[in-house]
């Protein structure tokens, strides 16, 4: 079956998310809330999670189990952007705009893969 173009995208968004994590793992750790430990452990496997899952989204036999595992992963990822609302160091500088906008793209994002069981 021919997938949309869009599906592409969406795991090569998911690739490249997970490639950051190695690339630039300490922008990733300050924004870690306090009470999850090893964070830098978590750091790595979110982002061995991201590449693999993003993977999985190109292969018919493996997408579904890879739509249920990012939405899964969303919402893991949302107690990280909560946490960057609770104080402004926990932000990292981010505007607070910016940080509230975040949380409705999550759930945009997990409707998005939730689209592609259909196909």
């Amino acid at each position: 079956m021919q997938y949309p173009w869009h599906l592409y995208l969406m795991g090569a968004m998911y690739i490249v998310a997970g490639i950051i994590h190695f690339l630039k793992p300490k922008m990733y750790m300050r924004i870690m809330p306090r009470y999850l430990p090893a964070h830098k452990s978590l750091v790595f496997l979110s982002g061995i999670a991201e590449i693999s899952l993003g993977l999985m989204l190109f292969f018919p036999i493996t997408k579904d189990l890879a739509i249920y595992g990012i939405i899964l992963m969303l919402l893991a990822f949302l107690q990280v952007h909560f946490y960057m609302l609770s104080s402004k160091k926990a932000g990292a500088g981010i505007p607070q705009w910016a940080l509230l906008l975040r949380i409705p793209l999550q759930f945009f994002l997990m409707y998005w893969a939730w689209f592609y069981l259909q196909f």
